[in-house]
């Protein structure tokens, strides 16, 4: 296992022009390493839906690559999004599914299956043209230029250790910069962003 701070400095190094969408335990922390205007945190519908909005996005901008930062409790809950990822043609969307085995944000209480569950087997069974798994951080960070490129979708599976991130909330005083205002002031401000870079 590799913490999330060797999961996302490496990611945040390499990204460009990306749009990048988080929730639940990683919306804080890449908030650390990024303050893109194309930086997106999907933390307040139902858990579980980070990777259909990404899915949507992606299908909308096809131009531009997408990445979704998913937990392992949010992709058990919408494990079908596996399937309709693979099945819709989408080729600019990379889903990393952060592995540590917790739903985090409300406690740290164990994932089902948490010891067992294959995301980037599932998702090769699904369609998912590119697949991978790390537990060690330098082959993750040596692999990362190759998964970044190319066509997708491609699933990316991170074991990491549990962390200690809180319950979210947008609130004027919030560390994370992209959780200071509402989500519909969120949202705009993303389409804005979009606009202004010419995006489809």
């Amino acid at each position: 296992m590799f913490t999330k701070h060797q999961f996302l400095e490496p990611l945040a190094r390499l990204r460009t022009d990306q749009i990048v969408i988080t929730t639940m335990g990683v919306v804080r922390p890449w908030a650390r390493y990024s303050e893109h205007a194309l930086d997106f945190a999907s933390a307040d519908s139902a858990m579980g839906h980070a990777a259909d909005f990404a899915l949507g996005i992606a299908l909308a901008q096809p131009s531009r690559q997408v990445i979704c930062l998913n937990g392992d409790g949010s992709m058990l809950m919408t494990l079908g999004t596996l399937v309709t990822i693979a099945s819709s043609g989408v080729k600019n969307l990379i889903l990393f599914v952060v592995q540590n085995g917790t739903y985090e944000v409300t406690g740290n209480q164990l994932t089902p299956g948490s010891d067992r569950v294959d995301f980037s087997g599932l998702a090769k069974s699904a369609g998912f043209p590119r697949a991978y798994t790390f537990d060690d951080a330098q082959a993750y960070e040596c692999s990362l230029e190759e998964i970044l490129s190319g066509d997708g979708p491609v699933c990316v599976t991170v074991k990491t250790e549990p962390g200690s991130e809180g319950p979210l909330g947008r609130r004027p005083d919030e560390p994370a910069h992209y959780l200071r205002c509402s989500l519909a002031d969120s949202a705009r401000q993303l389409r804005g962003a979009l606009l202004d870079r010419g995006a489809d």
